[in-house]
């Protein structure tokens, strides 16, 4: 049953791993540009480079963990 079923779809084609990447590339859009500022090929492949590294120095970073709390009314 699981053959057909949406799940079984996904684990096919592959689903899972290509909604990471495109959700990595819009971070990398988001953060860095939609393009490219450099003009020719050497410049477009360090600009990758940096981009690419400075996202995976924010993705390593830690993140604090935020824990809602109720405040006290006087």
């Amino acid at each position: 049953m699981e053959a057909k079923s949406r799940l079984g779809w996904q684990k096919r084609t592959g689903y899972g791993r290509r909604s990471l990447v495109e959700t990595t590339i819009g971070r990398y859009k988001a953060i860095i540009g939609p393009g490219l500022r450099a003009r020719n090929s050497a410049g477009q492949r360090s600009e990758v480079a940096v981009g690419v590294a400075v996202l995976n120095c924010m993705l390593n970073a830690e993140c604090q963990n935020f824990v809602r709390c109720l405040q006290k009314t006087s």
